[in-house]
């Protein structure tokens, strides 16, 4: 099989059953990372628009106002998912603290209990797909160095059946083979950048999120946001 004859399509008709699947998977891995890494992109430019949102929310001249424009870049933004959760539970506690077992907890112990589970349930969100990606990226190469070996274990059969082992017969066969650890590769990089990059901007969001968490408590419980010192106010103060 001379060099210039080989391709694709060749690879793909001359391929067996295993080989095939192999490719087909390979395929399938490649699709769904960049559905993930779409997905996040998507999520980035949502993350701005919510830090947006959660300035003007401080900004605003009553809870309700504020509730209304971190509902501006969705619904479904983990920051307004945790405030009106939590001002929610607000209102829920003093409506029915009297009734029920919230009476034997303090309002910022209860307000607590519920902006926890909103963090849970936006933690589970913002990591989905992370496993997925993690799987891909580290399975990926060793799924097409199999391709590959099997692959050239066949070519070297063909060649053994014809007698010949020219380097014109035995180039076009490994050189098709060796197609699959490329598309193992191909599959596997861009899924291990877009995980080690989603787990950074991840850990970024959470740690925005725990801060409103931390500044909304303090304002439904004692009224005012806690004021953040900056470093050079701390340096100021300790001198």
């Amino acid at each position: 099989m001379p060099i210039e004859h080989t391709g694709f399509a060749q690879l793909w008709a001359e391929a067996d059953a295993i080989s095939r699947s192999v490719a087909v998977l390979l395929l399938v891995m490649s699709v769904t990372s960049w559905y993930l890494i779409a997905d996040r992109l998507i999520r980035g430019i949502a993350r701005r628009r919510d830090r947006h949102a959660v300035e003007r929310f401080w900004q605003a001249s009553s809870l309700e106002d504020g509730l209304e424009t971190l509902s501006q870049p969705g619904p479904d933004g983990s920051f307004n998912r945790l405030a009106r959760g939590a001002a929610r539970a607000a209102a829920h506690y003093d409506q029915h603290r009297a009734d029920t077992l919230a009476s034997h907890m303090e309002r910022g112990e209860f307000l607590t209990r519920a902006m926890r589970q909103s963090i849970a349930i936006s933690t589970a969100r913002i990591e989905s797909g992370l496993t997925v990606l993690a799987s891909i990226g580290s399975t990926a190469p060793f799924i097409g160095l199999f391709g590959t070996v099997w692959g050239i274990y066949h070519a070297l059969i063909r060649i053994s059946a014809t007698g010949s082992a020219t380097l014109d017969k035995v180039a076009g066969p490994v050189g098709e083979a060796l197609i699959m650890t490329a598309a193992g590769l191909f599959v596997a990089i861009p899924a291990v950048l877009a995980y080690n990059a989603s787990v950074r901007a991840n850990r970024l969001e959470l740690a925005a999120l725990d801060a409103f968490a931390h500044d909304l408590h303090a304002f439904l419980t004692t009224g005012a946001r806690v004021e953040h010192l900056t470093p050079l106010k701390k340096a100021a103060g300790g001198n």
